[in-house]
């Protein structure tokens, strides 16, 4: 079932944003919560990051003032540099990486600084958070191009029944 659900996963979730923003909007938290963190253990159990890497190719995560200090550091670079070289300020007024893929991307899809990473990159996708209840517009958006997120919205889609 899971290997069917992932198939053709892209037009699958491009198809249902409209019912993945329904569900979203109706869905109580607490039964999100209940069964989310089961849900997100099993969709990693079934996708392999590393053969994807959409997120690092095509998005950029916010580096905040902790990352962009812990990874100068590591890098052995001023914070200034550090943000001169890698990053830009988005619309938002937030530090993103200046060009995509990410610049720490190996062509392996492994991260140079994964032990380091920005907080946005090892939390996302946010399906073991109620981020993905609270920000419905951020977890449809990820849910276009993440795996995890489609597998973990269709999953909960089939356990909660709403009205």
């Amino acid at each position: 079932m899971s290997q069917e659900l992932l198939h053709n996963w892209e037009k699958k979730s491009a198809d249902r944003q409209k019912l993945y923003q329904q569900f979203l909007n109706k869905v109580p938290l607490q039964q999100v919560l209940k069964h989310q963190s089961a849900l997100h253990d099993e969709a990693f159990d079934k996708v392999d990051c590393l053969q994807c890497a959409n997120c690092c190719k095509g998005y950029s995560p916010r580096f905040k003032t902790p990352d962009i200090k812990r990874i100068s550091r590591l890098l052995k670079l001023k914070e200034s540099v550090f943000i001169e070289t890698y990053l830009r300020v988005d619309e938002d007024g937030d530090y993103v990486a200046r060009s995509l893929p990410c610049p720490f991307l190996g062509a392996d899809n492994h991260c140079s600084i994964y032990e380091n990473r920005p907080s946005d990159c090892s939390r996302f996708p946010y399906t073991d958070e109620d981020v993905l209840v609270k920000r419905a517009a951020l977890t449809k958006k990820n849910s276009s191009f993440c795996p995890i997120t489609y597998y973990v919205l269709e999953r909960l889609m089939q356990t909660i029944p709403t009205r």
